[in-house]
């Protein structure tokens, strides 16, 4: 039986955060009335005339930086024809051979073009299970018909359903970052389609390619990706031909039905936009796009690895753009210059397991109290369950960690500490058969006896301090 690979390019579209639409100054909004936010411009009146959205362009300009691509000193706008309900000029305002943006990568993704259009208008479908107007029928929301929209499509590198997630996860995190779009794929500002084809292993040519359409979170993409790779596998396998279409995936059912044939560009007659003169790119728009980026996550990620945060850790924070903001918050006010990596961890895995997906600066742990924990564990001051303990409290109720380890009887019995000597006594003659296996050289035996301390001191007790004291009644 063969084995193939796949081979999978990404067409993004994101709706740009600007305040009005893509061609004309009708304000942008989600969960309005519906045909509230329409004029004769994006509804495709007769003798309405476009006018390109200069902040789109910006926008445009400073995601082409972010991914590397050459900028065009001369762009062009297409009208990109095809019938469809959601559509009322009977054609996109899109860019065909002249986008702004060509070539580029982004992680290890080249990236082919990226472009500006308009989006079309929203479909709303009623079925059986719901009637408008007393009949099944299909109504049109035209609010967000003309909302400026960046396509970025990718070359065929993308090999596996989990590396597309991944990838786009990155994408996603550079979006947000620029502040070009809120990428809130819940909301339909970030939808992805996806090129999917596979091919015998060790070979080049590409397969029959079919389409992914629409689909709007990360887990579905990986779904609907596996989906179909294993669909057309199964296809050939059997000996029959894949079939060049538009897919649906439907994540209920996990089911791939076809939409209608894929289509090619000259389908869409392609012709310049007679209303618009081309776009030309001044020194003054690249200088202001230039000006305006901010540190990607990609060099956030090498720069907090170069503080000597573990890879994991700093792609994390990186990644996260709310989290790596909160992490560095608590660095820069960490009087005593807490050590990186272990306030990494403690942000990285304590504090999300406690807030989840929340942005943690809106919790009640401020950065300096999280720093303040983190230096109190450092300088052994609480164990580490304990301080677990206070960052529950510091969850719960805010306030100062050294203040919640004082009123709580939280702190840490160390060297020097002459109440920890005799509760190690205590629990070496209750374990005595750990205490032998521990002078006959097994020192995994001694977690009995440094679990019996934590208990009487409730967990004040320093386990490297145990293990010492533990050594030398030993005579090891």
């Amino acid at each position: 039986m063969t084995d193939y690979e796949p081979v999978i390019g990404l067409e993004i579209h994101v709706q740009l955060a600007t305040a009005t639409k893509m061609f004309c100054g009708c304000a942008l909004s989600f969960g309005e009335e519906p045909n509230t936010r329409t004029c004769p411009v994006c509804l495709g009146l007769p003798g309405a005339l476009p006018l390109p959205n200069e902040r789109a362009i910006h926008f445009g300009l400073m995601i082409g930086l972010a991914v590397g691509s050459e900028l065009a000193p001369r762009s062009i706008f297409h009208r990109k024809n095809y019938f469809y309900p959601d559509l009322p000029k009977g054609y996109q305002i899109s860019q065909y051979d002249e986008p702004l943006c060509r070539g580029g990568r982004l992680g290890d993704v080249r990236i082919h073009r990226v472009h500006l259009e308009d989006d079309a208008a929203k479909l709303v479908h009623a079925g059986s299970s719901g009637r408008i107007h007393g009949s099944d029928s299909s109504v049109v929301d035209f609010n967000r018909g003309g909302t400026p929209l960046a396509e970025i499509v990718t070359e065929p590198d993308v090999r596996s359903a989990a590396q597309a997630r991944e990838w786009l996860t990155l994408l996603r995190t550079t979006l947000r970052s620029l502040g070009v779009s809120d990428v809130n794929m819940e909301e339909g500002s970030l939808r992805c389609d996806a090129n999917i084809s596979i091919r015998p292993v060790g070979t080049s040519a590409l397969g029959t390619k079919t389409e992914l359409k629409n689909m709007n979170s990360f887990r579905f993409i990986e779904r609907g990706i596996t989906a179909e790779i294993a669909r057309q596998e199964g296809l050939l396998h059997a000996g029959e031909q894949v079939t060049q279409e538009t897919l649906h995936f439907d994540p209920r059912t996990e089911q791939i039905t076809s939409l209608r044939s894929k289509e090619e560009a000259h389908d869409y007659r392609y012709f310049p936009e007679p209303d618009l003169v081309p776009v030309a790119i001044t020194a003054e728009m690249l200088q202001a796009a230039h000006n305006a980026m901010p540190e990607l996550p990609a060099a956030r990620e090498a720069r907090l690895e170069g503080l000597g945060i573990a890879s994991g850790n700093a792609r994390q924070l990186a990644w996260r753009t709310e989290l790596g903001d909160y992490f560095e918050a608590a660095l820069a006010c960490s009087d005593d210059g807490v050590d990186p990596q272990p306030l990494a961890n403690w942000v990285c895995n304590e504090l999300v397991a406690r807030v989840g997906e929340d942005d943690p600066a809106r919790s009640k742990v401020s950065p300096e109290a999280m720093a303040k924990l983190v230096a109190l564990v450092g300088d052994k001051a609480v164990t580490v369950s304990n301080a677990k303990v206070v960052l529950d409290r510091l969850v719960a109720d805010g306030g100062d960690p050294a203040t919640i380890v004082e009123a709580e009887g939280l702190g840490a019995m160390g060297g020097g500490d002459d109440a920890l000597e005799p509760v190690v006594d205590a629990a070496l003659a209750a374990n005595a058969d750990a205490a032998d296996k521990i002078r006959a050289g097994n020192m995994k035996a001694i977690g009995a006896i440094i679990g019996h301390v934590m208990r009487e001191t409730k967990g004040r007790a320093d386990g490297g301090e145990v293990t010492r004291i533990v050594r030398e009644k030993l005579g090891i």
